[in-house]
């Protein structure tokens, strides 16, 4: 993998509707698996959907924002980024593959965590998740596939891990295929405004 994939990867959020070949799916899994984690826990877990399958789950995914919209909310503070989360529905339609990721340590957002251990846990946990999926974004730059890192399975957060019948928690997902987009770079704060300096 190159450095360059650090900057030139960019979400994606349209794809041509060409299969990837599941060794480079496998390639990209096994650069999350790679990944460091705080005290060697790997407390990921992933979970690969294409085809009928990724069709079923989307149909969850969709049900479950219509309830947050019509019915009783799991985030009713949150009913403001529905529109965002049906657009990423869309999004994940016409990706090829779809990559469901879990915290194999967390429980569900829905449930308190009753001791500070458990909250830095946790926090230690989901980062280094995102060590995990950072390195699968990059893997797949390196190899051609567009990806999107998809935090909008919030809002239908019941009915995805019902069906997806786990009990441990869901973190996100992530999008792969073939892009049919060139984004152009997004705009990054100031390095002044983000790195402090104490030497």
């Amino acid at each position: 993998m190159s450095i360059e994939a650090i900057y030139n990867r960019r979400s994606i959020r349209k794809y041509k509707s060409k299969e990837i070949p599941i060794d480079i799916i496998n390639k990209i899994l096994e650069s999350g698996r790679a990944a460091p984690s705080g005290k060697n826990r790997q407390p990921w877990k992933f979970i690969v959907f294409g085809g009928i399958r990724k069709e079923e789950l989307l149909s969850k995914m969709d049900a479950g924002i219509q309830r947050e919209l019509n019915e009783e909310a799991l985030l009713p503070n949150s009913r403001d980024g529905i529109p965002d989360a049906k657009n990423t529905l869309r999004i994940m339609k016409e990706a090829s593959i779809i990559i469901m990721v879990f915290n194999t340590n967390g429980k569900s957002p829905f449930k308190n965590i009753t001791t500070a251990d458990e909250r830095f846990t946790e926090i230690v946990d989901t980062l280094s998740i995102g060590a995990a999926i950072e390195n699968m974004l990059l893997q797949a730059e390196d190899l051609g596939v567009g990806t999107l890192w998809i935090a909008n399975t919030c809002f239908a957060y019941d009915e995805l891990v019902n069906y997806i019948d786990v009990k441990t928690q869901l973190v996100g997902a992530v999008a792969l295929g073939y892009p049919d987009e060139k984004p152009n770079p997004r705009p990054r704060k100031t390095p002044d405004s983000i790195i402090e300096y104490r030497l």
